[in-house]
């Protein structure tokens, strides 16, 4: 199956197949880049108008994104919460980028504890107005477990992916197996999540395992969810804040 022969008009930039699959990952990476100093709780509204900004790009870019559509399987259900109990548990057993290369600094004697930075934590931050610290962590919680998975699932299971296989990439079919563009996607998805890189890339192909095996990518939109989910209920339920 091939997700998309023809592309329906649209401005210059966007009758190119790349355009619509690359701008909302570039506008995600840039509101992220954004200084968290900038001004008081600026990490907090960032995230909140990045969210807005990029779900309301996405439903302008629906028309040429055909393969964005969300499917449920038992597979997809099973990988997702499989992902987040790896997670959860390499947080805890598998040490960080930055732990291991502190051992490596300090010989192999032991494994220093990497400095954590402060969470991502708006209930404390916002403390003398609760509803406000609590209404950002439910725009965190709809952003990672809805927004994110599908500006994710697009940019690197759809477009890097087939586009390592073939620069035509719309008429690789989703299902197409190659191992260089399977490891090379995944380990481009597993760096991007800085320490966690190690369940990144697992996770990475886990999701694109999803994608081959169901010739769709709203399997692993759908798993890519339900991780998350579960990461931000944990997160919420436990005070675990460093899962933001």
């Amino acid at each position: 199956m091939v997700t998309s022969k023809t592309e329906p008009k649209g401005p210059d930039w966007l009758t190119l197949p790349e355009g619509s699959r690359v701008l909302p990952f570039l506008v995600i990476l840039v509101f992220t880049s954004l200084p968290s100093g900038w001004y008081p709780g600026a990490e907090f509204w960032n995230y909140a108008i990045k969210i807005v900004v990029t779900a309301g790009l996405l439903v302008w870019l629906r028309p040429w994104l055909p393969e964005m559509k969300w499917a449920v399987s038992p597979e997809a259900l099973g990988v997702g919460l499989a992902i987040a109990a790896l997670w959860i548990a390499c947080e805890v057993w598998i040490p960080t980028s930055s732990q291991l290369m502190g051992w490596f600094e300090s010989g192999l004697s032991k494994m220093p504890k990497a400095k954590l930075t402060d969470p991502w934590n708006p209930v404390a931050f916002f403390k003398e107005a609760p509803a406000v610290g609590w209404g950002l962590v439910g725009v965190r919680v709809v952003g990672r477990s809805v927004i994110v998975p599908l500006v994710e699932e697009v940019f690197y299971r759809s477009f890097v992916y087939r586009m390592l296989i073939d620069s035509k990439f719309t008429q690789v079919d989703l299902s197409t197996y190659r191992p260089v563009a399977f490891y090379g996607t995944s380990l481009l998805f597993g760096m991007a999540h800085g320490d966690l890189w190690i369940p990144g890339i697992v996770c990475g192909m886990a999701y694109q395992w999803l994608v081959l095996r169901r010739n769709r990518l709203g399997d692993a939109i759908t798993a890519h969810a339900v991780t998350n989910l579960v990461i931000s209920v944990w997160t919420i339920q436990r005070g675990e804040w460093r899962f933001t």
